[in-house]
């Protein structure tokens, strides 16, 4: 095989893989709509469980889920393929859920959010949400009772820092992506996420000191 052919075979995804996501952006900017449905069944069940997760009610869950997707369509002929789509994604879902909260609490006038609009939704047993950061309770939190009082915690937080423990802990995003989503720096991320832990883990105490 030649460099070019190498070159060319490697953009490809050879026979009974899936396409990556950047081969199906370059698709569906093209006007290949079946292209963004993959994408959309790809992504949707963890847009849609992180939007649960900050707004605490399925109906809107899964109306701002498809708000944000078509959100996507639209702004896809902008989005530079050299970024990475889920990240992307991410940050689009993010946007639609605080321009949501303002439409619920136009009162707020575009400052803090009001608390009251977001709750945690219900994690995952298998997520990886701690209370410290040396410590991933994955066991743990199979137990129903515990599992409640984590999510009781987690409403505790204000918004950014619940949010930042979302997408850390729960699902997954490294340091600059979560940077990227939430639109603040790497130091920021950090920051909010160390408090947010310390802060779990202070309103947990006596029941991981009881284990």
């Amino acid at each position: 095989m030649n460099k070019s052919e190498s070159s060319a075979s490697k953009g490809s995804p050879e026979a009974g893989e899936e396409p990556a996501d950047e081969v199906l952006v370059l698709q569906a900017q093209a006007g290949d709509s079946a292209a963004f449905d993959e994408l959309v069944t790809r992504h949707r069940g963890r847009i849609f469980a992180m939007i649960r997760q900050m707004t605490k009610n399925e109906a809107d869950a899964w109306d701002l889920s498809q708000e944000a997707f078509i959100k996507a369509w639209k702004a896809l002929p902008r989005f530079e393929v050299k970024a990475k789509f889920s990240t992307w994604l991410y940050r689009i879902a993010h946007n639609t859920v605080y321009d949501w909260a303002r439409r619920k609490r136009p009162e707020a006038g575009g400052g803090e959010l009001n608390e009251e609009i977001f709750g945690s939704g219900s994690i995952d047993p298998a997520s990886t949400t701690t209370p410290a950061a040396e410590r991933r309770p994955d066991d743990a939190m199979r137990d129903g009772e515990l599992r409640v009082k984590i999510e009781a915690a987690l409403d505790q937080l204000s918004p950014q820092h619940r949010e930042v423990v979302i997408l850390k802990d729960v699902q997954g995003l490294a340091y600059k992506e979560i940077a990227e989503v939430m639109d603040c720096s790497i130091g920021t991320v950090m920051s909010r996420l160390h408090y947010a832990r310390q802060k779990l883990q202070s309103l947990l105490k006596d029941e991981y000191e009881a284990r």
